[in-house]
């Protein structure tokens, strides 16, 4: 038997067709029918003329195809270039002497063996290259002995023998790309017949029968402007029977994306439906939001009662649902983050994912591990069939062989695992294509072949694109495929790279397969996210070693269930530790200051993130073994990463020293911070995102916050809230006594109440003080003290901004929060003789609706607009700016700026800008 990591070339004959039946599909679906009609064509009309020319399939003495790979044709081969002397086999075609027949061609002496391309001499005919007795024969095919090689003339670099593309190849390459076009145009306008996309164009109000087609998933609320989006279910399902506004009844079976708001049919009983599960619904339609969506409109039900149900799940649906809520039962008694993650690991189930650990499972490239993926039924296969290093060899590892299975036993056994693991898992486009690779190597194990996973994972793509054509256009399959891909190619170099560089082997391999996904994945990431992590590979170091545990326990506690709830528990808590440490790693490479970097997006980005990767891969090669090269690297990582507050601001001048206020940039909302001693700070409100503002007190230095005081409860303003509670000591929260929007009050306590941080509401006229920082809230009125007058509480949010009067030692600002005119107007009756400020946070975001008084009176040295670049409201306006410029002002925003921080004192005040 040979070592598996003796291999021979690689083999690419399926790597171009499935890459063209990709394309085919993924173009075909975005393009008119017309023009996809014409492409098919072309494609069919230039692979026919191809098969035509003489000499097509560039046949040998015993007229073996010739193809991408010839038949096993390499650059630089023999006489004819395609074959061995009788049609790709050794002399006796692999059978010996004594009749016997060699399983792969077994050449004089090494008939019968399962050893594939046995030379003359019994040799393995696998090491290209050889002579005659190591199974190479003389015209660069299969030689006398069956071995793949190079011949005598045959050119071979490394371990990648470098194909002559032949006539046939490239007709292959068309006719799968046609195929693959063909397969979306049909699909395509298949779920574009029917009276549905009409209806849908004139936002038609219809009764339709509906049969699911998946589980509800929620959406990740949004902010908009001062409006946190609510947070909707999505279904996928088939409109079956459709009755339009005249009456008309039809029978059909269109996609649709299901819609389900809060108070339109209630979540919770949405949220409990199965697949295969048929509602009769009233709603409207609208149009799908891309022409190359599955989905031929979105239909959004009305009506506050529950689902109408007329048909009940099948029965394999009912037992998967079963199984899924019996996990969810098993893990209720975790701490939070276990509790959320545990089903989103083993099987998909991700609505227990707060958006806080969401985000920082995004922000590490962990997103693979927060949702079921291909890796987990990699994970059981391997338990049964044995690592993946063993997949050149025909013979099984794992449980198969001990517990006495067959070849075929175990293909069958796998198969059905496989299935079973679709169904509960559900068919999300990584899973298909794990499902796929599995069943092919599966397949391959039944038959007693050796298993090559590449043509393993170039079938599958070839296969699941013409049966499926969407999959060809989801960013799920594309990361799936190009991880499988680069572990399955990359990382083997680069782990046998660095064990000859003296790394311990399991550590070696670990290091090489997350390197090697991030550096393939990265670029399609980028378009997702348009920021670059620059902890993915040590923070998915860190979690790998606990998913297999976490994985395994986790299925156990899913099928021990139904029979035995204790059991599960004990499985789940068990496996809630491992997951707790995935989340925990999540968390913390998040909370790092230099976690990620902002990038380019769109196409441009991603192609510079990929040449600059090669160019960086490059480089690691030609350093060679140096290793002082790699520790300063290292070292250089990580002071990115951690940012210590001395040494960045020694490059960066950011934040400069004897800091006393700052505005951070979190884009369209409001974050202050005003210096309260050494690493602590008074934080002003928490803008609409946690990432930023977390960012900007990270790199302030601000790990004590003594005082987080919330303007108001418009969610530019207090979203970021998770991001200044992250790692951070909180004394407690103060808000506005106005307690709308609703929504985003309880967001805040509910979120306050998770980190166990006391909300209070602010006292009009109250004075408070921290160190050498003192402030007054002047605004709004109520049964307050001092200068506050008693009235009634502004109804509208804005106005009922908290507005503070502040002095940090000899500095004095004035913090407006969203204050309009009219309040503006009475603040400044309340006080007549409003004080000269240093700085004036300019209220609204500088918007038009400004009191030209309270500017005047004011008289700010500094003016500070907090808001987003390109934003839809014109802020700040002209006239704004324009009347703080008369007033000697000099007006500083952050979508231009940067954060920007106040230093010094007196006639030294100085703004600092981070941009």
């Amino acid at each position: 038997m040979s070592h598996p990591r003796q291999e021979g070339p690689l083999d690419l004959r399926l790597v171009p067709p499935a890459l063209a039946a990709w394309a085919g599909a993924a173009a075909a679906l975005g393009a008119p029918g017309r023009w996809v009609t014409v492409g098919v064509v072309l494609c069919v009309g230039a692979a026919m003329v191809l098969l035509a020319l003489p000499g097509a399939g560039g046949a040998g003495r015993g007229g073996g195809a010739g193809g991408w790979e010839g038949g096993r044709r390499w650059l630089g081969g023999g006489r004819s270039g395609g074959v061995g002397r009788t049609s790709g086999v050794g002399e006796s075609s692999g059978v010996g002497p004594s009749g016997e027949a060699g399983r792969n061609g077994g050449g004089r002496s090494g008939g019968g063996g399962r050893r594939p391309g046995a030379g003359r001499n019994g040799e393995d005919g696998r090491r290209p290259g050889a002579g005659r007795s190591s199974g190479v024969g003389r015209s660069s095919g299969v030689g006398p002995g069956g071995g793949v090689g190079a011949g005598r003339g045959g050119v071979r670099r490394g371990r990648v023998a470098f194909p002559v593309v032949s006539a046939t190849a490239l007709a292959a390459v068309l006719l799968c790309g046609a195929a693959g076009a063909v397969a979306a145009g049909l699909q395509r306008a298949a779920a574009r017949q029917g009276p549905v996309p009409a209806l849908a164009g004139e936002f038609a109000h219809v009764e339709a029968e509906i049969t699911l087609t998946s589980d509800a998933r929620r959406t990740v609320p949004r902010v908009r402007g001062d409006r946190s989006t609510p947070v909707s279910l999505l279904l996928d399902a088939e409109i079956v029977r459709l009755a339009g506004p005249d009456g008309t009844r039809t029978r059909l079976r269109t996609p649709v994306l299901v819609v389900v708001t809060p108070g339109q049919g209630g979540g919770g009983p949405w949220e409990r439906l199965l697949p295969s599960t048929r509602l009769r619904v009233t709603g409207r339609l609208a149009p799908a939001a891309h022409a190359g969506e599955r989905a031929a409109a979105v239909l959004r039900p009305e009506g506050k009662g529950p689902p109408r149900v007329v048909g009940p799940p099948s029965r394999l649906q009912r037992t998967a649902g079963a199984l899924r809520a019996g996990l969810r039962e098993a893990t209720e008694g975790l701490d939070p983050d276990a509790r959320a993650l545990l089903p989103g690991l083993v099987v998909g189930d991700t609505a227990r994912v707060d958006p806080t650990l969401r985000e920082a499972f995004r922000a590490t490239d962990l997103t693979h591990l927060m949702a079921v993926s291909g890796a987990n039924l990699a994970i059981l296969l391997v338990l049964l069939i044995g690592p993946p290093g063993r997949a050149l060899r025909a013979e099984r590892g794992g449980l198969a062989p001990r517990l006495g299975l067959s070849l075929r036993g175990t293909a069958l056994l796998g198969g059905g695992l496989t299935l079973a693991f679709v169904l509960v898992c559900r068919p999300e486009p990584s899973v298909l294509r794990a499902a796929a690779c599995g069943l092919i190597t599966l397949l391959a194990i039944g038959t007693g072949r050796r298993r090559s996973l590449i043509p393993a994972l170039a079938a599958a793509v070839l296969l699941l694109v013409l049966y499926d054509p969407w999959l060809a256009r989801s960013y799920g399959f594309v990361l799936s495929v190009l991880a499988t891909g680069a572990l399955l190619t990359l990382a083997p170099r680069w782990s046998e790279a660095l064990r000859r560089r003296r790394v311990p082997p399991r550590l070696a391999e670990a290091l090489a397969a997350a390197a090697a996904a991030q550096v393939v994945c990265a670029p399609v990431v980028v378009l997702l996210a348009s920021r670059v992590s620059l902890v993915a590979v040590p923070c998915n170091l860190l979690a790998e070693f606990a998913v297999a545990p976490a994985t395994v326990l986790g299925f156990a506690a899913l099928a021990a269930a139904p029979v035995a709830m204790p059991v599960a528990e004990l499985l789940a808590r068990i496996a809630g530790w491992p997951a707790g440490w995935i989340a925990s790693v999540a968390r913390t490479g998040a909370g790092l200051p230099g976690a990620g970097v902002d990038w380019p997006d769109g196409p441009a980005g991603a192609l510079l993130l990929a040449a600059l990767t090669v160019l960086l891969v490059v480089a690691v090669r030609r350093i060679g073994h140096r290793p002082w090269a790699y520790v300063a690297a290292a070292l250089l990582l990580l002071v990115a990463v951690l940012r210590p507050v001395p040494l960045t601001r020694v490059f960066t001048g950011w934040p400069p020293p004897g800091w006393a206020f700052a505005m951070c940039d979190v884009g369209q909302g409001d974050a202050l911070v005003l210096a309260a001693g050494p690493g602590a700070g008074v934080v002003v409100d928490a803008g609409p995102d946690p990432l930023p503002v977390d960012r900007c007190l990270s790199e302030l230095g601000v790990t004590r916050v003594p005082l987080l005081l919330l303007t108001h409860f418009h969610a530019d303003h207090v979203r970021g809230l998770p991001g200044v509670l992250r790692g951070r000591t909180v004394a407690a929260i103060q808000t506005t006594s106005l307690d709308r929007p609703p929504e985003q009050a309880a967001f805040v306590r509910r979120t306050a109440a998770a980190a166990g941080v006391p909300v209070l509401r602010t006292v009009p006229g109250e004075r408070r003080r921290v160190g050498a920082l003192r402030w007054q809230v002047l605004w709004p009125p109520g049964p307050g003290v001092g200068a506050v007058p008693a009235g009634p509480v502004p109804q509208e949010p804005n106005d009922a901004s908290v507005t503070l009067f502040v002095r940090a030692g000899p500095l004095t600002l004035l913090l407006l929060g969203d204050l309009e005119p009219r309040a503006q107007q009475a603040l400044l009756r309340s006080r007549p003789m409003m004080p000269r400020v240093d700085v004036l946070k300019v209220a609204h975001h500088g918007s038009a609706y400004q009191d030209p008084a309270l500017m005047r009176g004011a008289r700010p040295r500094f003016a500070l607009v907090s808001v987003g670049r390109d934003n839809p409201y014109g802020h700040p306006a002209p006239r704004t700016l324009a009347a703080l410029r008369a007033g000697g002002a000099v007006v500083l925003r952050t979508d231009r700026d940067g954060a920007v921080a106040l230093t010094g004192t007196g006639a030294g005040l100085r703004a600092v800008s981070r941009s």
